[in-house]
């Protein structure tokens, strides 16, 4: 442990330098912001805060020279100001009654997405971490009496947490590029090192105390990546005090992190997820109970802007948090806000105050990035009060960032700034140890049971008739555990390609009835990220939901109703027990077979080849309108690029982030499916094929039932021809492939595998002798025999590349841990990372 100090007056002399002060004088609005804070402190601290008295007699004294200086001379009194200012704020005994502990590090390097900070080995971002970094406290009562905890030279420090009793601190490190990181845990006066977490190639970040002493965390435990990139992602997992029985509480499919404790011992974190709808404006703040139980949305679900809501923390004996107004592609930085959920869990009504202050003009304007150009940027907010906040603050000099003060007031002073920039400030101080709140979880990873009271209840119901509703279909929305390089552009990156126009593959796990009350209860599968489809008589979605939910085995939960009002009541009960609680619950039904992964290929198109090619083939009679042929292309078969691109089916893709009305997509909305129930050229489809293409339509048209794949380096991950050969048929046919990577770029099927001869890419030829015609056959016949050898997703007899199949291993690996972990919980036994091995490297 080393002590450093520098005196006071270079303090203020080398802040002012680093905060880019101006000379200019001190503005009526500063002093008035200044007065009322020093207001507040005599008041709210008294003998605590003794010279209370004196800074408001200097700062009147000043107040009065400025007034009565000539305009020239006003500004030689800014720095008596700056001076004075910083005297009556650090005096604050939020501030200097303990020492404040920090991190220093570098900024994370730009890359992706905000979640994208850990550059884990092996990952495709490692190359980015930066080394360089120390844990330290300053004691800004004692002049800035800085104390190093730990400095390494080529690691990183994050993510500190300072226990309740104020003797401990929990925090995430890095030794080197060739480490990753793992939970530590220190004395606060340096002593101690303590490493919880030993897991090889995984991550654990963003360390968390819980009331009882155990510990939460985000982690890489569950091997997973962004759909909409090739980033890996975290979940939220939790251990015992000392590092034992580490198991997943969190499930979503792609993020969660930056969780804080509530005042009721609930966490509050950061979520990104998404279900038929765009990437960017997905991430939204959620709370959840320690143990995993009742993951419920706080604010910001279906805000389009900011695209990332971070680092958020409830105010002290308020219900407002303080949080990070971020970007989708950016750094986990951006404006610094206050919202109050009871004025709306989503958009500007609920914003009551932003830094900078024009930064609320951005909510729910532009889009999901529309944050990246906020100047100064915000990071790592922590509340000293209902008024008063730490947070690291660019200083001007580049990006690097500074320990802040703020204030409610309007004051904002740097505390502390070095090289190569602080982050996390937080009191080295006791705390409040809030309640513990006891386990609903039973750990038999067997089944929850859900509720909803009525299904018409809702904020977006209008329009639906009372009785109408019959099912709701209960979908699962699986991780993606592989990525390409090659992609897809489907509204975002899809890598490799999975659908047109949405990132996810589907697993249809059944229907439950609704009863004629609305009310629905039944059981679903424990630790599964699902989504609920209201369904009418004729199995035709009414109403969608466009995020997802999981519950813990034996976590009994529910809601008023669809789309219920999260800032309101129930309806009045009225002595009526619901209908559906008059029975046991129900029990997934399955959907024409066991649960399995939808896929286009085996559901849809043979629907299509039964009754619809004789007329929409190559060279049908009904081929210049559509085409609905199985024959397989460069990404997808012609039937399912023809039904998107020509736009006879309604399904959302990656919709807008607005939770969208009734009917107004899915089958409902579809004319293909106004036509097959009309009754096409006397076409009666048996019921059981009409209920396969309207789900297929309302699960969001997907065509790919599983990320991984055959081809990992060709066009979208999913062509059997190599980028030289497409060059070459490109050049041959006059079609550029490389659009055709695109569904807003794309002009249709180009190429059979199945019939090669019949690939539209050879239309051009009227000469069929042409070589040219000839050799573009030829490679789109190797295509067809690459295939036969080393089938694609879409085919029977599909193989993973191998590193697909290494990666899925790896999970296998994890999840047989997880298991492990959770047995000896139920068992009341000890199992520590150490006790465990897992192959830690994924292929390059």
């Amino acid at each position: 442990m080393v002590k450093t100090r520098l005196a006071p007056c270079v303090v203020v002399v080398l802040l002012a330098a680093v905060a880019g002060a101006v000379e200019a004088p001190p503005l009526p609005a500063e002093i008035t912001a200044l007065r009322q804070a020093i207001e507040d402190l005599s008041v709210s601290f008294g003998q605590a805060y003794r010279q209370g008295g004196q800074f408001l007699e200097e700062l009147a004294t000043l107040e009065r020279s400025i007034e009565q200086s000539p305009p020239q001379r006003k500004a030689a009194f800014r720095e008596t100001f700056d001076v004075l200012r910083r005297r009556a704020l650090i005096a604050n005994p939020l501030v200097s009654g303990r020492p404040l502990l920090y991190v220093v590090r570098h900024q994370y390097r730009p890359d992706h997405h905000n979640t994208a900070t850990m550059f884990v080995t092996g990952e495709i971002n490692t190359g980015s971490f930066q080394d360089g970094g120390a844990l330290k406290s300053i004691d800004l009562a004692e002049g800035g009496l800085a104390t190093t905890l730990i400095e390494l030279a080529e690691g990183v420090i994050r993510d500190p947490e300072v226990h309740f009793d104020g003797l401990r601190i929990v925090f995430s490190m890095r030794r080197n590029i060739r480490d990753d990181y793992h939970i530590y845990e220190i004395n606060t006066d340096g002593s101690g090192l303590t490493q919880l977490t030993t897991a090889p190639g995984v991550a654990d970040i963003d360390p968390l105390y819980l009331p009882d002493d155990s510990i939460v965390f985000s982690s890489t435990r569950e091997p997973k990546y962004c759909m909409c990139n090739r980033h890996i992602m975290c979940n939220l997992f939790r251990m015992d005090a000392d590092g034992a029985n580490i198991h997943q509480i969190g499930k979503s499919t792609l993020h969660e992190g930056h969780s804080s404790l509530m005042p009721d011992g609930r966490i509050l974190y950061d979520r990104w997820e998404y279900v038929d709808r765009n990437f960017g404006d997905a991430q939204g703040l959620w709370t959840v109970n320690p143990d995993g139980t009742s993951h419920c949305v706080y604010w910001g679900n279906n805000t389009h802007s900011p695209g990332g809501v971070i680092d958020a923390r409830i105010l002290p004996g308020t219900q407002q948090a303080i949080c990070i107004f971020g970007s989708c592609h950016d750094r986990p930085w951006g404006a610094l806000a206050i919202i109050d959920r009871r004025l709306g869990v989503d958009g500007r009504q609920s914003v009551i105050r932003t830094w900078p202050a024009d930064a609320v003009n951005r909510v729910d304007k532009g889009d999901w990035d529309a944050f990246v150009s906020v100047t100064p940027k915000y990071e790592d907010p922590y509340p000293l009060s209902d008024k008063y906040f730490l947070a690291s603050r660019t200083t001007g000099r580049g990006e690097q960032m500074g320990i802040y003060l703020i204030d409610t007031f309007g004051n904002e002073i740097l505390l502390h700034a070095e090289e190569p920039g602080c982050f996390d400030p937080m009191p080295l101080a006791p705390r409040p140890r809030p309640m513990t709140i006891p386990s609903r979880r039973d750990f038999e990873n067997a089944t929850a049971t859900l509720y909803v009271l009525d299904v018409y209840e809702g904020t977006h119901m209008q329009g639906v008739r009372r009785g109408s509703v019959k099912y709701l279909r209960v979908v699962e929305s699986p991780e993606k555990r592989f990525w390409t390089h090659a992609q897809w552009g489907g509204q975002g990156v899809h890598c490799p390609a999975m659908n047109w126009h949405g990132f996810e593959n589907k697993r249809i796990l059944g229907t439950v009835p609704v009863e004629l009350d609305g009310s629905a209860y039944f059981e679903i599968p424990s630790d599964t990220f699902i989504y609920f489809q209201l369904l009418d008589a004729d199995r035709m979605m009414v109403q969608s939901m466009r995020s997802g939910m999981i519950a813990q085995s034996g976590e009994i939960t529910g809601c008023t109703g669809c789309h219920e009002g999260r800032a309101t009541a129930p309806p009045p009960y009225k002595g009526k027990v619901p209908e559906a609680f008059r029975r046991p619950p129900s029990r997934l039904d399955g959907w024409f077979g066991p649960p399995r992964l939808f896929s286009y290929i085996d559901e849809v198109q043979p629907i299509l080849d039964r009754h619809c090619i004789g007329c929409h083939d190559y060279g049908g009679k009904a081929a210049d309108k559509l085409i609905l042929a199985g024959d397989r292309d460069i990404t997808f078969n012609t039937s399912y690029n023809e039904l998107w691109r020509k736009g006879y089916i309604a399904s959302i893709g990656a919709g807008p982030h607005e939770i969208q009305r009734p009917y107004t997509w899915g089958a409902h909305a579809s004319r293909m499916v106004k036509t097959l129930r009309e009754g096409h050229n006397d076409l009666k489809l048996p019921p059981e094929d009409l209920e396969r293409i309207i789900t297929w339509i309302d699960i969001n048209g997907p065509y790919y039932p599983r990320y991984d794949c055959a081809w990992p380096d060709h066009l979208t991950g999913r062509c059997p021809l190599g980028n030289a050969q497409i060059q070459r048929l490109s050049d041959l046919t006059g079609v550029a492939f490389a659009q055709q990577a695109a569904h807003n770029t794309n002009q249709g099927p180009q190429v059979s595998f199945d019939r090669p001869e019949r690939s539209p890419c050879l239309a051009r030829f009227t000469d069929k002798t042409d070589p040219a015609c000839i050799e573009a056959l030829s490679i789109i016949q190797s295509g067809a025999q690459l295939l036969a050898h080393r089938p694609r997703a879409d085919m029977p007899g599909f193989t993973p590349n191998p590193i697909d199949q290494a990666r899925q291993q790896r999970y296998n690996a994890r999840q047989q841990i997880e298991q492990t972990n959770r047995r000896s919980i139920r068992q009341n036994q000890k199992t520590y990372d150490s006790d465990l091995t897992v192959n830690p490297k994924t292929p390059p």
